[in-house]
């Protein structure tokens, strides 16, 4: 498997006068008392605006994400190990630049994390205080589910073999929790679960 996925296409932006009043006012403190040197700031923006426009409609507004893929017949012979090794570090790197949280459903988190388990809302289009931790344990499901699926041997820690006596041949089993390896796949099975539920809040 070969993937090239190229950034996203931009295109020219002025932000004098966003950054002047950044810097004054701060991010979001801007007021109505402005003075004439933001309304110059303002006015240049605008000019020099116009002018990279032209550049946009001739060039950069016509660019498209570039996006190779090459598959080949081997990438689908265990597709879910494949796909794993590429969704991970993926979803590892979601977790740790995040900026924001979909909403998630009471029913797919523990009971302490549920909208109904916090403090009472100030307002009623408040998000509630676990509304952000429900996200990060759903991601933290995902996460680990799809790292047990990059490990070939996840079952192995719950049974074990040894040499068969010199009258038999191959190996015996000599300990297995079957209980304890049915609960790691059905965590497992889950976590896809919760991804494929919230694949379309995968977002940065």
């Amino acid at each position: 498997m070969k993937v090239y996925i190229g950034e996203y296409p931009s295109r020219l932006t002025c932000n004098i006068h966003t950054n002047h009043m950044h810097k004054k006012y701060g991010w979001y403190s801007w007021n109505e008392n402005v003075s004439h040197e933001d309304y110059v700031f303002e006015a240049i923006e605008d000019i020099v605006q116009d002018v990279y426009n032209v550049f946009n409609w001739i060039w950069f507004d016509r660019r498209v994400q570039k996006i190779k893929v090459k598959i080949n017949k081997w990438d689908t012979w265990s597709m879910d190990h494949t796909l794993a090794s590429i969704v991970l570090p993926m979803l590892k790197q979601l977790q740790e630049t995040k900026h924001g949280s979909p909403f998630v459903d009471d029913k797919d988190v523990p009971k302490e994390l549920r909208s109904t388990s916090a403090p009472p809302k100030e307002n009623k289009w408040d998000t509630d205080a676990n509304h952000f931790l429900r996200w990060d344990w759903v991601l933290d499901e995902m996460i680990w589910a799809f790292e047990q699926k990059c490990r070939d041997d996840w079952e192995s820690d719950y049974y074990k073999y040894d040499e068969a006596p010199e009258e038999q041949f191959g190996l015996k089993l000599v300990w297995e929790d079957r209980t304890a390896r049915e609960a790691h796949q059905k965590r497992m099975t889950n976590g896809f679960k919760l991804f494929g539920k919230y694949y379309e809040g995968l977002w940065d």
